[in-house]
């Protein structure tokens, strides 16, 4: 259920918020866009495949029982309304800087939230929380698509408390050439078309697989998670390695990430 008194971090105001940028204003119209098909969209796109990713998510997050949880780019509440039925005494909190996904969440979370779930308005550039606020951060299909990959990093390290785990599910460039382009024909060929007959832009759906490009490979996100902080930072690769989980625990300061995990990752 959809409680303002959950117990969740109450948003504070910031006092030097970021100047939107031409990628942020578009990524923001572009899901406004493809709000109220979002949701069967992606079922149709992943063969219904991405809620079983979203479950391995939550269970590498380990979130403490009780414990407050950040949901960052959080669109329609699909990870906060899985992770309240993972565990219905969690405090989690969606955050997103599009009107359009939070009114999709707040319809859905009657009766979808099993909880205590909280939908904000924001940027995750610049978190509206105070330090050390959550007990766990997840994103979802999105950290892609943000205009600074490690400041938005940094800034999910701030509100976690110490110790606290951030997972990050999306997806990711395949090893092996051959998977990788079966692969890529699908998702640059075959998904805008699917977006345009059932999410109505094929425009949008365009864009999705392009923010892929540039993006960073397993092992250079890796990397760029231990350059910001984040302890243990590892990922899982899923799909032969077309979608990634990647993690990390909050620590006091950088590390280097370790020959042990300058490794390749871990296949499933």
């Amino acid at each position: 259920m959809l409680r303002p008194e959950a117990k969740s971090p109450t948003p504070m105001a910031t006092s030097t918020p970021r100047p939107p940028t031409d990628k942020g204003a578009y990524v923001r119209e572009m899901f406004a866009r493809i709000a109220p098909r979002y949701d069967a969209t992606n079922r149709v796109m992943t063969a219904g495949m991405d809620e079983r990713w979203r479950r391995r998510a939550i269970a590498l997050l380990a979130a403490p029982q009780g414990g407050a949880i950040l949901d960052l780019c959080c669109g329609t509440g699909d990870v906060v309304f899985h992770l309240l039925r993972t565990d219905p005494s969690l405090h989690v909190t969606g955050i997103d800087f599009c009107a359009p996904m939070l009114d999709g969440a707040r319809a859905r979370a009657p009766k979808e939230a099993r909880g205590d779930a909280t939908f904000v308005e924001g940027d995750v550039m610049s978190l509206p929380f105070p330090d050390a606020s959550f007990d766990g951060a997840t994103m979802g299909f999105s950290l892609r698509n943000v205009v600074d990959i490690d400041a938005v990093l940094g800034e999910i390290r701030r509100v976690l408390k110490p110790g606290a785990r951030f997972v990050n599910l999306d997806v990711s460039k395949a090893p092996n050439r051959v998977w990788k382009g079966c692969f890529d024909l699908y998702f640059y060929k075959m998904v805008p078309l699917i977006g345009g007959i059932v999410g109505g832009s094929k425009q949008a759906y365009s864009y999705l697989p392009q923010s892929l490009t540039h993006h960073p490979n397993a092992d250079e996100l890796r990397d760029r998670f231990a350059k910001a902080g984040f302890a243990d930072a590892g990922y899982v690769r899923l799909m032969g390695g077309a979608i990634a989980i990647h993690y990390g625990s909050n620590q006091t300061s950088p590390v280097i990430p370790s020959v042990a995990q300058r490794g390749r990752g871990t296949n499933a």
